[in-house]
């Protein structure tokens, strides 16, 4: 009896050691997982500017000082001497990003560098340019969209939703425009889906999301434009992808590596057939499309 509650408890010390060894890898992992996900990297920085890359869900800053989760926070701890106590938000945010959307945000670092960058988006003399994966293959290698955008007057929930004029329930539509060019047909977990590259030339909310959800494509992880149905993605696959500011102060050409790759397994984006490559020959085209 004895020999068998001895091996019994054997046993039981030795499952007990893998399930905390298994435990602590998965620790490991998440927090591995969670650093790179809330990583800002710095991606150029001068006297003037500070460019950073946001990670998506991730604020830019927040009036609740209880949120920790926003760039503003994190800026604060990598960079603490560039925090300028003076400033609502201690930094200077030259243009903004949605919540879901990673990549390219502007800082100014003074008072001379703020007002050029102002005056820079005053006269149009920005260029932004994002990568997207949206559902299904979009028909056509290129499309212009130029439709109005205005406020939703269904929304209820306090979120701003945006909807093209040619909509029953817009309001106050304002003139909108974004080329899109298509990069990649593939598959994502086995459905259809697109890489495009997106050019604004205006800035109103939500206007990537809501063009392409106008044209029939969604992007892919967008809550809010699919009606709360698309939760299955780990994120919103929207990413500010290139920075042209041309001021005064310094000009500024930035821009990121394509997070949309499908070595990335979290992406599960497989492409099956590549259209355009991102060289400097496609933003030409683009160009040429704006016009």
């Amino acid at each position: 009896m004895y020999k068998f509650l001895n091996t019994c408890l054997m046993i039981t010390f030795g499952l007990l050691q893998i399930i905390w060894k298994n435990l602590m890898e998965l620790r490991i992992l998440y927090h591995r997982w969670n650093d790179k996900k809330n990583c800002v990297c710095i991606l150029y920085c001068s006297n003037d500017f500070l460019v950073v890359q946001k990670p998506y869900d991730m604020f830019i800053n927040s009036n609740n000082p209880k949120r920790k989760h926003t760039l503003q926070f994190v800026l604060k701890k990598m960079l603490p001497n560039l925090a300028n106590p003076m400033l609502s938000h201690e930094f200077h945010f030259v243009h903004r990003l949605d919540y879901a959307t990673s990549g390219i945000i502007c800082i100014a670092l003074n008072k001379r560098a703020a007002r050029a960058a102002s005056t820079a988006f005053e006269k149009q003399q920005v260029q932004k340019y994002y990568l997207a994966l949206l559902h299904g293959h979009v028909n056509d290698s290129f499309i212009v969209i130029d439709k109005p955008i205005g406020n939703d007057i269904r929304e209820t929930d306090g979120n701003k939703k945006m909807c093209t004029s040619d909509s029953l329930f817009c309001t106050k539509p304002r003139k909108s425009r974004t080329v899109l060019l298509v990069l990649e047909y593939g598959l994502r977990k086995s459905k259809p889906a697109t890489k495009v590259l997106l050019y604004p030339t205006t800035g109103r909310r939500h206007q990537l999301r809501v063009h392409c959800s106008s044209i029939g494509h969604i992007i892919i992880g967008d809550y809010t434009y699919s009606e709360r149905q698309d939760v299955e993605p780990h994120r919103t696959f929207l990413h500010s992808f290139r920075l042209i500011l041309k001021n005064d102060v310094e000009n500024l050409d930035v821009r990121t590596a394509d997070p949309f790759i499908s070595a990335d397994t979290a992406n599960k984006w497989q492409p099956t057939n590549i259209i355009r490559t991102l060289d400097e020959n496609i933003f030409s085209e683009i160009h040429k499309l704006a016009q």
